[in-house]
């Protein structure tokens, strides 16, 4: 975090001050913010964020143990070693306001420019395309792993610095209000919206709210920014009129020749994927290394904000073909050329995991055999019937040779490939992880390609690890 003085701290989260003996309200605080009182060091700041299973509260004197200066909580906590405390109603609130006040404090002193990403698929990898793009430019700041909630995504914005150049935000939500809330923090200068789908449309009640939400982030746009949306998602591209009461222009992309951003001559390997960018007129090859010809369309949309923000295209794409995985669980190579593990089961939802599917039948070539480990897709309310049969009637139609059901929740892709012609043990079910991985011991063989498959609450990417393991 920037160096605030204790009072700057307080005035920002709307918290009174208690202070330990010898601090001062101009006392001045510059260390890290965290609610992990593991991760906090030297001059730092701890949020005693209430949560479900534990209360921070509980961890103060583990923090101040490892040097925290400052605690945020809700109420005095009695701690063994002195610190000071600034009591606030909501600890969560807190660290909103926090982020807010920071980000606002570095934007008016510098030239920080910040890029919020949403969308119901791709957010995490674009994220990590477009700030390998920009770390090229300077100091980029963007969220680790998935930390794009009411808890992560403050976090990631108490990471900027006073030489903070671009502030990479991914906004995810499982409610509507939630990118709004978020968004609001940071007002963007760019929001790049991905796609609207199926993903989480439990929470937010169907297809249409999912539009209402995710075209939240176009609204929190700052007078006369940019909104970067996909040319060939129709509910995506009808956002653009909310952008225009915004005052924002709008940069298009898409696999459309009409779109600002686009891409030709797409083939699909399983070292990669190859295709010519144009942005504005000027076209490009790119080798993409990451697995999926759906990872075109988060290429293009971490271009288009890119070039927006001044990068030339060439820059662009020479810092993309040095990216080899998205992400940790996401499209993830394991095992060895023997036998190849795919794996992606850290989210799963219906466009998803149409998508991966699909790419396991391109990268698979003569003479290799295509086998499908997949686990439920969460969140999807009245939906979720539905949309697991129409994964397994698109594996059975894709042709995939093997299909491997795992946990209850995913039964109905197991009935439904089996309904749909696959039924001489092309398609199996196990109810736990520990029976497929005892099953596909003895069944993958040389020139196998696996893709595990699921949402992360299936757990299936533990899996995905032992079989990459086993075969590696």
């Amino acid at each position: 975090m920037i160096a605030l003085t204790i009072a700057q701290l307080a005035r920002a989260v709307g918290g009174e001050a208690v202070l330990a003996p010898g601090d001062a309200l101009d006392t001045v605080v510059a260390g890290t913010v965290d609610t992990d009182s593991r991760l906090i060091g030297d001059d730092g700041v701890f949020v005693a964020k209430p949560g479900e299973e534990t209360d921070g509260h509980l961890f103060v004197d583990a923090a101040v143990s490892r040097g925290a200066k400052v605690a945020i909580v809700e109420h005095v906590v009695q701690t063994k070693a002195a610190v000071t405390q600034i009591v606030v109603p909501d600890a969560v609130q807190a660290l909103a306001d926090l982020a807010r006040d920071v980000v606002a404090r570095v934007r008016d002193a510098g030239a920080l420019r910040v890029v919020g990403i949403t969308g119901s698929n791709g957010k995490t990898t674009t994220k990590n395309l477009l700030a390998r793009i920009l770390e090229g430019e300077g100091e980029t700041v963007s969220p680790k792993a998935s930390f794009n909630n009411e808890v992560g995504a403050p976090l990631t914005m108490l990471r900027v610095t006073a030489d903070t150049r671009f502030l990479v935000s991914e906004f995810g939500a499982s409610a509507p209000g939630e990118i709004a809330r978020l968004a609001g923090l940071v007002d963007p200068d760019i929001g790049v919206v991905l796609m609207v789908g199926l993903a989480h449309a439990g929470g937010f009640g169907g297809i249409e709210a999912t539009f209402e939400a995710k075209s939240e982030l176009v609204r929190a746009l700052r007078p006369g920014g940019l909104a970067v949306l996909n040319a060939d998602d129709a509910r995506v591209a009808a956002m653009a009129p909310i952008a225009a009461e915004r005052g924002a222009a709008v940069r298009w992309f898409g696999r459309g020749s009409a779109a600002d951003v686009h891409a030709d001559d797409v083939v699909v390997t399983a070292s990669g994927t190859t295709c010519v960018v144009t942005a504005d007129g000027v076209s490009l090859p790119l080798r993409l290394r990451v697995l999926g010809e759906h990872h075109v369309m988060n290429a293009l949309a971490a271009i288009a904000a890119a070039t927006a923000l001044g990068v030339s295209l060439a820059d662009c794409i020479a810092r993309l073909e040095t990216v080899e995985i998205a992400e940790r669980w996401r499209m993830q190579p394991l095992g060895s050329d023997r036998v190849r593990i795919i794996n992606d089961a850290y989210n799963a939802s219906p466009d998803s995991m149409a998508a991966a599917l699909r790419t396991l039948a391109q990268i698979t070539g003569p003479g290799e055999r295509t086998v499908a480990v997949l686990g439920a897709m969460s969140e999807l309310g009245e939906h979720s019937e539905e949309e697991h049969d129409r994964v397994g009637l698109l594996a059975v139609r894709l042709g995939i040779q093997r299909i491997v059901v795992v946990g209850p929740d995913a039964r109905r892709m197991y009935l439904e490939a089996v309904a749909q012609g696959s039924w001489d043990a092309e398609a199996v079910f196990f109810a736990t992880a520990d029976e497929a991985f005892e099953y596909l011991q003895g069944e993958l063989r040389d020139g196998d390609r696996v893709l595990v498959k699921s949402s992360n609450s299936a757990g299936l990417r533990f899996l995905g690890d032992r079989l990459g393991e086993s075969f590696s």
